[in-house]
């Protein structure tokens, strides 16, 4: 690389290397701390600020610049309160870095006192008012065209002056008797209840109020489509007045990602004309049907009973085994037996169905000889 500098005769600002060709700092902190350095004296009043909109350099930049200055000490700050109360901010700006106590040295010396630094002062308040002479000659009125001006006059010697509205007529004004006498009838006759409300049709409107944080959590959403498209840009008033209907969409289940992917889904070919009206219209018509009622929960299966022994007696000796679904001690076939027992014994008579087994037979013989009183 070929260089090629000529050193200016004048017009120009001392830099030291550790500045130019820092690495900690980007271009803007060096080109704003060279061009601080450089002004004159007179120059000097303003705000890093307002210094800094001078070169273009505003926003994030500006801030990112003063932050790399203020942490490698080129730039010092003091907050004070002056006598008025108002609340002043000194700035230090050096072409060296230097700690708080040194930059404290500093700026003792180049106060105000010393005759260094020219900080601006609040207005001074207005000097009270002094005693002077007065004005030579006596008060006089002062006509104007032949017209003198009315005598002020208080309530003690004020003439009397006719009135600008007209008075009422006592016989217009209406008698307390007649107005009092229908009061005690009209009020124990309360007002009819207002209907109540029809039921919800699945319009958002017969919906319940939205908690706040429902609403807080809408009004989140519905800011933050501007940084997804442009066009859906929401003032903070016309957020809120959309927060409720945003807000019955979260009750309903629907997630903040989910409500923010319906409102950016499918945008109109020929855009966005009116954000405000745009997403009132698809929070209403595409707010979600809200979900049924859970349906209750079916009740348990009645626990499965352990198997106990059959008390019916039978010709055999042999114990057989049922699982009851009660209180009851004997199987569905010793509890056919002994009705079958009962009707024999009542009737006198050994018939027997078709499908009744052999062991119910001899166990119904068996009960019925049991109640006849024979032996078994």
């Amino acid at each position: 690389m070929l260089r090629h500098a000529i050193a200016p005769s004048s017009g120009w600002t001392k830099a030291p290397h550790t500045v130019v060709r820092s690495r900690r700092m980007n271009s803007d902190a060096k080109i704003l701390l060279l061009y601080v350095q450089g002004l004159p004296d007179s120059a000097t009043d303003h705000p890093l600020g307002e210094l800094a909109r001078k070169l273009d350099m505003k926003g994030r930049s500006y801030q990112q610049a003063k932050k790399q200055l203020t942490e490698h000490g080129y730039l010092h700050e003091w907050r004070s309160q002056g006598d008025g109360g108002r609340w002043m901010t000194e700035q230090l700006l050096s072409s060296t870095p230097l700690t708080r106590d040194e930059a404290g040295s500093v700026r003792a010396k180049l106060s105000p006192e010393g005759g260094q630094l020219e900080r601006p002062e609040q207005p001074p308040c207005p000097r009270p008012p002094s005693a002077q002479s007065p004005t030579v000659g006596e008060p006089t009125t002062w006509p104007v065209g032949g017209y003198e001006p009315e005598e002020e006059h208080d309530e003690k010697n004020s003439p009397p002056t006719p009135p600008s509205e007209p008075q009422p007529k006592p016989k217009q004004k209406p008698t307390p008797e007649p107005e009092a006498a229908p009061a005690p009838a009209q009020t124990p006759a309360p007002a009819p209840p207002p209907p109540p409300a029809p039921e919800s049709d699945g319009g958002p409107d017969p919906e319940a109020t939205p908690t706040p944080r429902s609403l807080a959590r809408a009004e989140r959403v519905l800011l933050s489509l501007r940084h997804s498209r442009r066009e859906l840009l929401l003032g903070v008033g016309e957020a809120r007045a959309l927060a409720g209907k945003a807000a019955r969409w979260l009750e309903r289940g629907v997630t903040e990602s989910d409500l923010r992917h319906a409102l950016l889904a499918e945008p109109p070919k020929e855009g966005v004309r009116s954000a405000f009206g745009f997403l009132g219209h698809r929070l209403t018509h595409k707010c979600p049907v809200p979900a049924a009622p859970a349906a209750p929960p079916e009740p348990p299966p009645p626990p499965v009973r352990a198997l106990i022994v059959c008390t019916g007696t039978g010709t055999d000796a042999e114990e057989h085994l049922f699982r009851p679904l009660g209180d009851e001690t004997e199987c569905a076939e010793c509890r056919r037996a002994t009705a079958y027992a009962s009707w024999m014994v009542d009737t006198d008579t050994y018939d027997f169905p078709a499908d009744m087994t052999w062991r119910q037979r001899v166990v119904a013989v068996a009960k019925a000889d049991a109640l006849r009183g024979k032996p078994a």
